[in-house]
C-alpha cells in the first residue's frame, strides 16, 4: 500500500550540551535528554509501502529514480534487543570504535573504548559546534570483532542486481547527524529512536557549508527555502526502511538518541 503523507556511525559532539534531566523509554534504555530531544518531524514527502511493494515495482518505479520508505520488510525484533544499551555495553564495551569528524570532507580519527563513548561522550548536538568538532564511527568497522551482532541483522531483500551489501551501524545523540554529501545507493533503518532524513536528486546541490552541522542547516537555511527548493524529507522510525538511490545528496539529523543501520549497496 503506498502511501504520500503531508547511517557503524558513532555521533558525539565535543562541546555538547549536558542535560541534567532526563526521561525513561521504551526506547532500548537510550534515554532521551527531557530537553534536548527535537519535536519537529517536519513533513513527509517520500513514497511509503508496505511489503505489498513488489520487487519489480521497487527496480521499475525507485531503485534507479527515487528514494522510498518501505515498512515492515524485515523482522529484526532480535537484533532489535541486541542493541540494548545494556547489552551492547555488557558484550562490547572494552572494544575500540574508530571515530571520524562529522563535516562533508572527514580527516579526522580519534580511537576511544565503546563503553567510554556511550558514558561520557554520547551527548546532544551543541547548535554552536562545527562539523569537525564532531566526531562520529562511520565505515570503519571491525566486522570481526562485532559479527555476533551483524549477524542477527536481517538486511532488506531488495538488492539491485549485481551488487552486494555492507553494513554500517549507528549510535547518536539527539541534534546529531551527517551533513549533505552523496555516495552509492543503500538502505538506512532505525533500529531506536528516530531519524530525520533530507534528499536532492542528483543534479540539484543544496547549498550549504560543508563543516557546519545539519542542525544548522535545519535552523537556519531550511526556513527560508521556497517549496520548490525543499528537499525530499521524512521522517523513520523503528521497523522502517529507507532507500536511497545511487549520487543523490542526502543529510540526516537524529530526533532522538538513536540507534540504526545502514546496508550500502556497491
Amino acid at each position: 500500500m503506498k502511501c504520500n503523507p503531508g547511517i557503524f556511525v558513532f555521533y558525539f559532539n565535543l562541546f555538547g550540551i549536558s542535560a541534567t534531566t532526563e526521561f525513561p523509554g521504551d526506547n532500548g534504555g537510550w534515554s532521551s535528554h527531557a530537553d534536548s530531544s527535537l519535536t519537529d518531524e517536519g513533513p513527509c514527502t517520500i513514497d511509503i509501502w508496505d511489503t505489498s511493494l513488489t520487487y519489480k515495482q521497487f527496480i521499475q518505479g525507485y531503485a534507479y529514480n527515487k528514494p522510498v520508505i518501505i515498512r515492515g520488510l524485515s523482522d529484526n525484533t532480535e537484533f532489535q534487543l541486541m542493541c540494548s544499551k545494556d547489552h551492547l555495553l555488557r558484550e562490547f564495551g572494552e572494544r575500540l570504535v574508530r571515530l571520524s569528524t562529522a563535516n562533508t570532507y572527514s580527516y579526522q580519527k580519534v580511537d576511544v573504548p565503546f563503553h567510554e563513548f556511550v558514558e561520557y561522550l554520547l551527548k546532544p548536538q551543541s547548535f554552536s559546534a562545527l562539523g569537525s568538532e564532531t566526531l562520529y564511527f562511520f565505515g570503519d568497522n571491525n566486522f570481526t570483532e562485532w559479527h555476533s551482532l551483524f549477524e542477527k541483522y536481517h538486511s532488506p531483500s531488495y538488492i539491485l542486481p549485481h551488487t552486494r551489501g555492507a553494513y554500517s551501524f549507528g549510535i547518536a545523540g539527539p541534534g546529531t547527524g551527517v551533513p549533505f554529501h552523496w555516495h552509492g545507493p543503500g538502505y538506512s533503518e532505525v533500529i531506536h529512536g528516530r531519524k530525520r532524513w533530507f534528499l536532492y536528486p542528483p543534479n540539484h546541490e543544496p547549498k550549504f557549508h560543508p563543516n557546519r552541522t545539519t542542525l544548522s542547516w535545519v535552523t537556519e537555511t531550511y526556513p527560508t527555502l521556497t517549496a520548490t527548493q525543499r528537499p525530499l524529507e521524512c521522517t523513520i522510525r523503528p521497523g522502517e526502511v529507507l532507500y536511497f538511490p545511487d549520487h543523490w545528496w542526502h543529510a540526516t539529523l537524529n530526533l532522538d538518541t538513536s540507534v540504526f543501520i545502514s546496508t550500502f549497496l556497491g
